[in-house]
């Protein structure tokens, strides 16, 4: 939806303490292009094209990729048909080329410089970008919101006397806009200079910086030689006005310096929407076709409302019920089961018994609890004596019998491994005692055989002598 600009009739001249005007103007008429309706869309559209017309042309060489000596093998060698490097002994050679798929090849659709860089806006599509940001610059709330720092700034548009037109001395021009309250934006622009990121620090374009206040005047006397080195601060004049200036960026709401002819100036320029003007032949300013954007306001006005030839609202019929689930919804519940009332109600009375009586059903549960452990054994054991044992006595009686019985398993397996133990020792005492009767007899006859020897050693001896 377009927005139309806060109409002010009358705007006041500023600055005329700083050039000693005994006699300004009072006030000024404001031209009705502060008026267009504000078309960012428009604007945003003219800028993306007009910035367009200002790019340099740029291609790659034209032999690049193509620079070899290469031919293809042709087929029946098992390779692809794509040209070949020719000659031999590097390895280099028999490398594909040429191809954009190829180390070394052309790149795909290479760039050439014939290419339309330019783009034909529709001079009324720009006449429209132009109002609407000349529109967007007499709203504070525009240029504070795209980053001025107006604080200081006595009126929005601001207009000063055309003795600024011939300030040639920068710090004059310095002076100047101290006085009027501007110069903090352009502190704010020397505070954003910073080095441009990307390849374009190598390309004599090292630093960037914020947009100033731009200086419209109507004749230039020197004024551009004044204003020209201060950071961020543009001139321009109200004859040759340019939307890549008025919106730097596509973005409405520049902070613009008028000089009083300059101002004056608009009105003949750019007419109204009745009269035409007197610089474009045959143009009237653009105008909304509603002086109101919000059309759901309008329609329910009591003007709209409350006229006669209107007709009632009309109930879109139901074509079908939504089907509700009556586990979730109550009233579908009682409609289909009118007994479902009183279920609720008994047992909310029923959780209200039991939470009121907690203690009670707590030590209610704990004796089932424990009377169903009991019941749970006898269970046990009639599995496993054949439906035999009916009652906790006898369970009692088959769990003392059968305990016995372990017992005496028990203790006779006991006795089984200790008569075991007795005859092994007997056995091996009976073994022990008949090893010391043979050793005891192979002792004794050990010596008469040692006295035999030594007779006959003696004999030996009788016989030599």
């Amino acid at each position: 939806m377009p927005v139309v600009a806060a109409a002010r009739p009358l705007v006041s001249v500023h600055g005329a303490e700083h050039f000693e005007i005994k006699d300004p103007s009072a006030e000024l008429k404001m031209p009705e292009v502060f008026l267009a309706p504000i078309r960012a869309d428009i604007v945003h559209f003219v800028h993306t094209n007009m910035a367009k017309n200002k790019r340099q042309p740029y291609a790659v060489s034209k032999g690049a990729g193509h620079q070899h000596s290469a031919e293809s093998w042709g087929t029946g060698r098992a390779v692809s048909r794509i040209p070949r490097v020719s000659g031999g002994g590097t390895s280099r050679a028999g490398q594909a080329a040429f191809g954009n798929m190829c180390r070394k090849g052309r790149m795909f659709a290479p760039t050439r410089i014939w290419r339309k860089w330019h783009k034909k806006i529709n001079l009324n599509q720009k006449r429209y970008a132009v109002a609407s940001a000349l529109a967007a610059s007499a709203l504070p709330s525009l240029v504070m919101a795209r980053g001025h720092r107006i604080e200081q700034v006595p009126e929005i548009p601001l207009v000063v006397p055309d003795k600024m037109e011939g300030v040639e001395k920068t710090k004059e021009a310095v002076a100047f806009l101290k006085s009027i309250g501007a110069y903090d934006d352009v502190e704010r622009v020397k505070d954003s200079r910073k080095i441009r990121p990307g390849k374009g620090k190598l390309r004599n374009r090292r630093h960037v910086m914020k947009r100033g206040p731009l200086v419209i005047y109507a004749n230039d006397e020197g004024c551009t030689k004044g204003f020209r080195n201060i950071s961020g601060v543009e001139v321009a004049s109200v004859d040759t006005l340019n939307l890549l200036q008025l919106a730097p960026g596509g973005h409405l709401g520049r902070f613009i310096i008028w000089s009083e002819a300059a101002f004056n100036k608009l009105s003949d320029i750019w007419g109204s929407t009745k009269r035409e003007s007197t610089a474009k032949k045959g143009y009237k300013l653009p105008y909304t076709c509603i002086t109101n954007s919000d059309i759901g306001r309008i329609i329910n006005s009591a003007e709209i409302q409350g006229h006669k030839s209107l007709n009632p609202a009309k109930a879109a019929p139901r074509t079908h019920l939504k089907k509700r689930n009556p586990l979730r919804n109550k009233a579908v519940m009682d409609s289909l089961n009118p007994y479902a009332v009183e279920m609720r109600k008994t047992e909310q009375m029923r959780q209200q018994a039991a939470k009121n009586d907690r203690k009670g059903i707590l030590a209610k549960r704990r004796a089932a609890q424990k009377a169903n452990r009991i019941q749970r054994k006898v269970n046990y054991a009639k599995i496993h004596t054949d439906y035999t044992v009916l009652t906790k006595s006898d369970l009692d009686q088959k769990i003392a019998s059968d305990a016995a019985e372990r017992k005496r398993l028990i203790e006779e397996e006991a006795a089984r491994k200790l008569a075991e133990e007795e005859a092994e020792r007997k056995m091996l005492a009976d073994k022990e005692a008949s090893k010391k009767a043979k050793t005891a007899a192979a002792e004794s006859k050990a010596p008469v055989e040692e006295d035999d020897e030594d007779d006959d050693d003696d004999d030996d001896d009788d016989d030599d002598e």
